[in-house]
């Protein structure tokens, strides 16, 4: 089954503050995309907000897979993810953020962006991950050591059983997926596997990530994705 999320308001203001919250009942299987990317336009100086939270039952599926966040310079997000699994549930989650709006060759000169992912399993805490950037975020991500000139950025995250085993057939996918420009590498511990994605634009890497997905999970991506 597939759930498709709307933001009415067409994307995110100063201030603003959202909330997504699902709960899968055990042995549910679904998969949460967004209908467009979302937009986070410039702010005066309030700090908007995003909160998203997961509950998956026993032996639930889903694959949390939201088209894009694109921030506008001046934008100010913190963003939260938190999701709470029964010691069986499958979860795979993909983010992508543009870091200015490529078309008009925007950079961000004051923005700041925080993302912060929470995952337990069984009530106990298996992944922690937190994203900070504020400031000149454009100039910081094209140092070296923190970016290589990247614009926009992927998070692959896999917390199903088994997870954790998949890490050789992941970086064949990946490999797969071709580099479009883009850099990415894959690492797996703890029982999960992560990827990271770093590109000079948006839309070679959301190409390279929808190719990987489809190949990895084994189905197309959502419909949404593909207009």
């Amino acid at each position: 089954m597939e759930g498709i999320l709307v933001n009415t308001a067409g994307g995110i203001a100063c201030g603003d503050d959202f909330s997504v919250s699902a709960r899968l009942d055990p042995g549910a299987d679904l998969v949460l995309t967004t209908v467009a990317a979302e937009k986070v336009y410039r702010s005066d100086g309030p700090v908007s907000r995003v909160h998203n939270r997961l509950e998956l039952g026993a032996g639930a599926r889903l694959a949390w897979l939201p088209q894009e966040t694109i921030l506008f310079d001046r934008a100010r997000l913190r963003r939260s993810f938190e999701a709470d699994l029964a010691a069986d549930a499958a979860l795979i989650v993909a983010e992508i953020t543009a870091f200015g709006r490529a078309a008009r060759g925007e950079t961000l000169e004051d923005a700041l962006f925080e993302d912060v992912w929470r995952v337990r399993r069984a009530h106990r805490l298996v992944y922690a991950d937190t994203v900070r950037l504020e400031g000149p975020v454009s100039a910081l991500l094209a140092r070296a050591a923190i970016g290589g000139g990247a614009r926009a950025m992927g998070t692959i995250l896999d917390c199903s059983p088994g997870a954790e085993g998949r890490i050789e057939e992941a970086r064949a996918c990946l490999e797969a997926a071709g580099p479009g420009g883009t850099e990415a590498a894959a690492s797996a511990w703890n029982g999960h596997l992560v990827l990271r994605l770093l590109g000079p634009e948006v839309g070679s890497l959301r190409e390279r990530v929808a190719r990987f997905l489809s190949a990895y999970r084994g189905v197309p991506m959502p419909r949404v994705w593909q207009t």
